[in-house]
Parts: C-alpha cells; sequence; structure tokens
C-alpha cells in the first residue's frame, strides 16, 4: 500500500505544495508573489495575505496533478520555521485544519533541514557525513550533516545573508528584487576588473554588511566622477560582486572541509542556483578532490517537494507532531 504525504510550504512569498508517493515527488507546485518586485522586497503583511489567497488552489493543484484523492493522504507535512510569522502561521494552520479533517498525523518541517534534504529528492545522493553551504536571501551556513536527523552548524553569518547581499546591491544598481538571478545574467556577460574586501570573519562564520557598504561607497565614488558610469559598467559591476561574493562563500566552505577532513560537500538554498557559485564549486571540487552534489535548480528555490522529502524521514520515524504546535519564526537547526 502506497505512502502518501501531502507537503506545504509558505515560509515567505512563495507559496508551494506537493505530494510524496512511495518517497517519489509526484507533485511540485509554486505559485511566486511578483507583487513584491513592484515593492523591491517581501512586505510581511502582503505576504501572508497572498498566502491565504493561494494556498487552497496550490494544495488542489498538487493533489489533482498526483491524481490522488484527499482521503488517500496519510499525513501532512508543513514548514515549522524559520521564516515570516505571518506566512508560516497559514500554512501551519491550514495543514493542521486539513489533517484534522482526515484524522491523519501532521509532521512539522524545519525549512533550513528541508533545503538540505532536497539533495535525497534525486539521485546521485550524497554520503553521511556531508559539508552542506546553505545559502539563501535569509541564512548563510556551513551545516555537517550526520543523518537527516543530526545536523551541527558549523558557521553562519554573523549579520547578512550572501542572498540579501545580492538584493541589496542589485538594488543600488538599479536592477529587480529578487536581483540575485539578474545579477546572474549580467555577470555573464562581464568581467571581474573591480576590486572589493573579502571580510575577515573568524574559524566558519560570514559577513556581509561591510561587503555592501563598501559597495554602495565605491558606486557614489565612480558616480561623482562619471554619471553613467554604473550603465556603462554594469556587467563588469555585477561580475566583479559576484565574483566576490562565491569566493567568500567557496573560502569558508574549502576551510570547512580542511578542518573536518570531509570530502563530501552539497550546496543548497535559494543562491544555489547561481552559475558562477555552480561552475566554480564544480572547479575546486577537482581540484581538492571533493565529491560534489548541486540540486536540481527546482529545489533551490523555496518549494514543498523539499519539506515533502524531509518530511518523509520523520514519517518513516512516525515523528508526528501534535496539533497544538504553532509556527516558530526562529526555528534552528
Amino acid at each position: 500500500m502506497s505512502t502518501i504525504i501531502l507537503a506545504i510550504e509558505s515560509s515567505c512569498d512563495d507559496t508551494g505544495a506537493s505530494v510524496l508517493i512511495d518517497d517519489k515527488i509526484a507533485s511540485n507546485v509554486v505559485s511566486s508573489q511578483i507583487d513584491h518586485e513592484k515593492l523591491g522586497g517581501v512586505v510581511p503583511e502582503l505576504a501572508s495575505r497572498k498566502h491565504i489567497e493561494n494556498i487552497v488552489w496550490v494544495v488542489d493543484q498538487a493533489i489533482n496533478d498526483a491524481k490522488i484523492n484527499k482521503e488517500d493522504i496519510d499525513a501532512i507535512a508543513f514548514t515549522r520555521g524559520p521564516g515570516l510569522m505571518g506566512s508560516l502561521l497559514v500554512g501551519v494552520s491550514f495543514a493542521k485544519s486539513l489533517a484534522s479533517s482526515l484524522e491523519i498525523p501532521i509532521i512539522e518541517v524545519n525549512h533550513m533541514e528541508a533545503h538540505i534534504l532536497a539533495h535525497f529528492i534525486d539521485t546521485p545522493v550524497p554520503e553521511f557525513p556531508f559539508l552542506c553551504l546553505t545559502v539563501s536571501g535569509g541564512h548563510t551556513q556551513i551545516v555537517k550533516v550526520d543523518s537527516p536527523e543530526k545536523m551541527i552548524v558549523l558557521g553562519q553569518t554573523i549579520d547578512d545573508a550572501a542572498g540579501e547581499a545580492f538584493d541589496k546591491a542589485g538594488k543600488y544598481i538599479g536592477l529587480p528584487y529578487p536581483a540575485g538571478p539578474h545579477i546572474d545574467k549580467w555577470a555573464r556577460k562581464g568581467t571581474s576588473k573591480f576590486t572589493f574586501p573579502i571580510p575577515q570573519v573568524k574559524e566558519l562564520d560570514f559577513s556581509f554588511s561591510g561587503l555592501k557598504t563598501a559597495f554602495l561607497y565605491f558606486l557614489q565614488d565612480q558616480v561623482k566622477m562619471d554619471n553613467d558610469f554604473i550603465n556603462k559598467n554594469l556587467a563588469d559591476i555585477c561580475a566583479s560582486l559576484q565574483n566576490t561574493i562565491v569566493t567568500i562563500l567557496l573560502q569558508k566552505l574549502i576551510l570547512g572541509s580542511e578542518k573536518t577532513g570531509i570530502r563530501n560537500i552539497a550546496i543548497a538554498g535559494g543562491v544555489s542556483a547561481n552559475s558562477s557559485l555552480r561552475s566554480q564549486l564544480q572547479q575546486v571540487g577537482i581540484e581538492k578532490n571533493w565529491k560534489i552534489f548541486i540540486p536540481n535548480i527546482q529545489y533551490c528555490i523555496d518549494n514543498a517537494a523539499m519539506i515533502a522529502k524531509a518530511a518523509s524521514f520523520k514519517y518513516n520515524n512516525k515523528e508526528f507532531a501534535r496539533y497544538n504546535i504553532t509556527a516558530d519564526p526562529k526555528l534552528k537547526i
């Protein structure tokens, strides 16, 4: 008899639903909130309202795409945190209500752990232990993964995340939100001719606030001399900034491998879709004799398939949540 898990993701501004049948993703639906592009960033209150508007049809679409009925579902998983409180509450409340009506268990999932466990959706899968560089708009971490149930954060950002650095820098040069993909696109047309500082942070921690400030001051100084500097040099500016951020990430990942002796290396999170990070990681992997694991692009962004996969490990261990559970916006690994 098949095991069917419905998963819901609503940690930020994307509403996602996915159905996993016997450990295989049968559907994966994501509704993105394009309104935030016009506003230059995610507005928490608007995000939660959009989740309320979208969640019913997103879940229905996932169920229909998987060719199942609601009554076939064995458990419902949801993102408990971290994320925006209002957004999380929509997903948590919907999951609990639907599960209660079907009289089936619920499974809470940590959003950051799910990004890492997305590597187990498709083959090849990493062997334990492995190091995972998890980079997104809200987090930058190096995590030692001993098993699906045991993860240890070895280093993390002490201020801003890599994804936020991309977005803020993109705003400075007039690119739409989210700026990461636009910077990536422009960077392919340019060269890293400009130099930005590499922050000196202890051990495996990260810092990007200083880089953002240095980048802003650089632009201000150049524009004083040439008012059209950004337009004339956009590709090179993007290439230089992107190369600096990727260098910071890879330097710490190399140090993490050296300190732990682990050569199974993975990346996850929205920034792991960056083409330069992917290509440079592959090159470093060849030089360091690493085994590299890079997720499919659709599982890098926030999505419910990774929530379903993470939930499957808990389902097998019968780790079900109580119905009085609520969202935790500051949930940690």
